[in-house]
């Protein structure tokens, strides 16, 4: 199966950017969408941002113009850019991949990202 590993989470200040990365154990299928999760104590989980395997893109209404999500299926990796970071912004972040036909898929263990003065 396919692990994922997040990095790239961390303390920053509001205002600040933050680039998360999740890389992909073995060999990543170009055929999975991707995409990052978020959690906050007290909150829904939800999806962030994903990007199918033909490069289309979604974001939450949240986060729409200040985070870009992307992929690099060479590196079996997908990116998350955070600009303009925001308090409630804080959360838990997860990436996952998944065939959208089925919904199976994989889940990494998360990153912290707390925006903060």
């Amino acid at each position: 199966q396919v692990q994922l590993v997040e990095s790239g989470g961390g303390l920053v200040q509001p205002g600040g950017s933050l680039r998360l990365s999740c890389a992909a154990s073995g060999r990543l299928s170009s055929m999975y969408t991707m995409g990052w999760y978020r959690q906050a104590p007290g909150k829904q989980r939800e999806l962030v941002a994903s990007i199918t395997s033909g490069g289309s893109t979604s974001y939450a209404g949240s986060v729409q113009g200040r985070f870009a999500i992307s992929r690099d299926n060479a590196k079996n990796s997908v990116y998350l850019q955070m600009n303009s970071l925001k308090a409630e912004d804080t959360a838990i972040y997860t990436c996952r991949s998944w065939i959208s036909a089925t919904g199976a898929g994989f889940w990494g263990r998360g990153t912290q990202v707390t925006v903060s003065s």
